[in-house]
């Protein structure tokens, strides 16, 4: 995986899962690795077993999340947010996403509602929000958000 040879880590992860077939880790190298292929099919496939046996697992759900929003399934990404926020414990990360997806929804109103959640839970995540999508800030509401949030909490 280190060195990019995506088909050779599959084929060595898949041998590894024949054995252990529902290990956290195997299944996550794996729904990675399928994912850097444009595969998204095979990697919700292995990302979901990751986040079935450790619902509490945020890496799984980040993963699982990024790959529904590359893939462009948007009514499912904002199912799985909602998931993950329960079985997280409401982590911000979340929000987030779930704000990335109603954006890409063309939900705008609860996109900002949410985005606007999220900064009051950690602004400091707003970093990893303007990394799924960095047109985001094309959005003149968004950048008002960041900057109001900005303001108050003195963020960097």
């Amino acid at each position: 995986m280190n060195e990019g040879s995506w088909q050779s880590a599959i084929k060595q992860l898949l041998t590894a899962t024949r054995m252990h077939r529902m290990q956290p880790d195997y299944n996550l190298a794996l729904g990675q690795c399928y994912m850097q292929m444009n595969n998204f099919d095979e990697a919700i496939t292995y990302l979901g077993n990751v986040v079935r046996v450790r619902p509490k697992n945020i890496n799984g759900w980040l993963e699982l999340l990024k790959c529904l929003l590359m893939a462009g399934m948007i009514e499912e990404g904002l199912e799985y947010a909602d998931f993950a926020l329960e079985q997280t414990e409401h982590k911000p990360i979340f929000i987030f996403y779930k704000s990335m997806f109603l954006f890409a929804d063309g939900k705008v109103k609860e996109a900002l509602l949410q985005l606007e959640n999220g900064m009051t839970a950690n602004p400091k995540m707003i970093k990893k929000f303007i990394e799924l999508n960095p047109s985001i800030l094309q959005h003149p509401q968004v950048v008002e958000i960041i900057a109001r949030h900005k303001k108050q909490k003195n963020i960097r």
